[in-house]
């Protein structure tokens, strides 16, 4: 017999031997699911819900301040072209916008300022409030009190 399958099987068993386990150790016996394994669970869960809950509440925070300043913008009129295209009246500010809306682009068609606006305040708000709501109102005002 040859040196090198002798040297072989010496280094194998010399390698396997020394990460055996020395035979006085045991495996620890299995444990069961104790009550304070239980309540770091509950914990840990709570913890990731709460961290979940505050990302949840800063978003929303940062999202209502960006609508904040979409509150002196507002659509009051348009008419639709055809399929695609819309002239678009937008109160900004003091000023009226009349945009041209389509698919791929926005443009601006005319700018109204002061006495050249084509609806105030009141007749924007208004028109927002509907028919049913004047409805009401004369239902209400005409109603005999009792």
């Amino acid at each position: 017999m040859s040196i090198k399958p002798l040297f072989c099987v010496f280094l194998f068993l010399c390698a396997s031997a020394s990460f055996a386990l020395p035979a006085d150790v045991s495996k620890p016996p299995f444990r069961s699911v104790a009550s304070a394994d239980l309540v770091h669970w509950i914990l840990g869960l709570l913890a990731v819900l709460g961290i979940f809950f505050l990302c949840i509440w800063v978003i929303g925070k940062f999202s209502r301040m960006a609508a904040a300043g979409a509150e002196r913008m507002r659509v009051i009129g348009g008419l639709s072209l055809g399929m695609r295209e819309k002239v678009i009246l937008l109160q900004v500010g003091r000023k009226q916008l009349v945009l041209g809306v389509t698919p791929g682009r926005i443009q601006t068609l005319h700018v109204l300022e002061g006495d050249d606006c084509l609806a105030g305040e009141d007749a924007a708000k208004s028109s927002v409030k509907g028919v049913f709501a004047q409805k009401l109102m004369q239902a209400i005002k005409s109603r005999p009190d009792a």
